[in-house]
Formats: C-alpha cells, sequence, structure tokens
C-alpha cells in the first residue's frame, strides 16, 4: 500500500510534550485502537494510534517525533492504513473500566466516546507525571468517572493508576482496557491476573514497526511469534501470558531492550 499525501489543516498542543495533528483524510471505517503509518519524509515512517478519526496524538520521543512537531499547519505526512486489530466494542450495559497512562490516553478517549451512548458505566482510571501532562481528561470527564493520579501529586491523588486498580472491585467491570508505558501495563497485568481478570481484559501494546502489515516479522513477540502490527496492537490478556510483553522489546536490529 503506498502512502496517500494527507495535509496538516490543524495542530493543537494537548500538554507540554503532546501534539495532536488533525488531517485533511479522515479514517472513517477505522476501528477503535487502529493505528497508521505516518512517514515523516526524509526520517522514517513509524506507526501511531488515531485518537481521532482524522488525527493522531504525538509525544516528541525520538527523531521522527521530533522533526514532525518541526511541521507547521499546511505541511504534509505520508500516511498508510488503517492497520492491526483493534479494541472489542462491550456489548449494550456493560460496566467498562479503562487505565490510561501518559500518552496512552490517546486511542482510549475514542473508545470511551465510541462505548460511551452504549455502556451503563464508564470509569477511567488517568495517570500522568504532573498536572500538565494530564491527556484527555476532559474527554473522559464526559463519559463518566474518572480517578487521576499523578507521579508528583500536582493534581488530585500522588501515585499510580495501580493505586486506584488495586482498591476497586475489579469483578464489578464487565470489559477493561488499557493503554501506557509497558511497565505500567504489566503491573495493571499482574494485578488482573492475581484477580483472574485478564479474559476481560485488552491492552493496546508498542513495539518497533517496519512494514505495519505483518511481513517483516519486525515487531514478532517471543514466545507465540504474534505479530503486534497483525494479530495486535489489541490482545486479550490471556494472550499474553508466558510472553515477553513486561520483560523486554526489540530494537531496529532485533537487539533485545530490557524494560
Amino acid at each position: 500500500m503506498l502512502p496517500l499525501n494527507a495535509n496538516i489543516v490543524k495542530i493543537v498542543d494537548e500538554t507540554p510534550s503532546t501534539r495532536t495533528f488533525f488531517f485533511d483524510h479522515s479514517f472513517e471505517d477505522a476501528m477503535v485502537g487502529q493505528f497508521v503509518m505516518v512517514w515523516i519524509r526524509g526520517v522514517d515512517e513509524i506507526p501511531m494510534t488515531l485518537s481521532y478519526k482524522n488525527a493522531v496524538t504525538v509525544q516528541k520521543v525520538g527523531d521522527a517525533t521530533s522533526r514532525l512537531f518541526e511541521i507547521q499547519e499546511g505541511g504534509h505526512v505520508g500516511l498508510r492504513g488503517p492497520f492491526g486489530r483493534g479494541f472489542t466494542l462491550p456489548k449494550e450495559g456493560e460496566h467498562v473500566l479503562l487505565i490510561a497512562g501518559g500518552v496512552g490516553a490517546a486511542p482510549l478517549a475514542p473508545l470511551a466516546e465510541m462505548v460511551f451512548s452504549t455502556c451503563s458505566q464508564i470509569t477511567t482510571i488517568l495517570g500522568a507525571r504532573n498536572v500538565n501532562e494530564l491527556l484527555f481528561m476532559d474527554r473522559f470527564l464526559q463519559c463518566g468517572q474518572v480517578y487521576i493520579t499523578t507521579d508528583d501529586g500536582s493534581a488530585h491523588r500522588c501515585g499510580f493508576v495501580t493505586d486506584v486498580l488495586d482498591e476497586l472491585d475489579i469483578s464489578g467491570y464487565d470489559k477493561i482496557y488499557t493503554c501506557g508505558p509497558e511497565m505500567m501495563m504489566k503491573r495493571v497485568f499482574d494485578i488482573l491476573e492475581r484477580e483472574e481478570a485478564l479474559k476481560h481484559t485488552e491492552f493496546s501494546l508498542h513495539r518497533y514497526f517496519k512494514c505495519g502489515i505483518g511481513v517483516c516479522g519486525a515487531c514478532c513477540m517471543d514466545d507465540a511469534g504474534l505479530r503486534v502490527c497483525k494479530d495486535g496492537p489489541v490482545f486479550n490478556g490471556e494472550e499474553l501470558v508466558g510472553s515477553e510483553f513486561g520483560k523486554y522489546a526489540r530494537g531496529p536490529s532485533g537487539q533485545k531492550k530490557l524494560f
């Protein structure tokens, strides 16, 4: 699939380190949780989850995202997609728990909005390093109850999303969804495994991608060989039992990078 040329029509500064880039192309058929490959010309092509049908929300963390942050409204990038397996939507009337850390709120905010009209209860645990880095808080608040945690205590509770999760009655939720730093999700995984709730939980993972369509094998996970770009990026918790999840990932050369 050749990339289409997409003009950047709007840029929104969400937090000091995060921006949303809106395009003149909308992926109306995309499932919540799917991603697009964004080609920053002359630098790299990287995967980014759709935070709206026509936008991605990006944290400045490397060469490609740093170059993207230099592009102004009216600039353009290449887009391929949408790709991957998105979230499984809950049934009408089910109780939903969302656990978001940092920029991991990007795929969960549209999920909250999509299921808001059909679910009887949506609860979100939203975490960030500090108050300035809380992402899409207003979007979550419009959909239900929100527990807020910050690492430094600058907003609401000082601590981590897992501190709140430990205090909730997990049995009261029919579906649980989480996205954020992998070590955060691994701690969520451990709690939910203890509570025997993994089969009700979906995790959105990040790995290094080259092709984005399941051909190159760069994002394959040990031991089952699951391709994050094709079999994921959303996985049921039971699929991750015994895998590399929470232990290591691989860089461009295939070398293991321990978490």
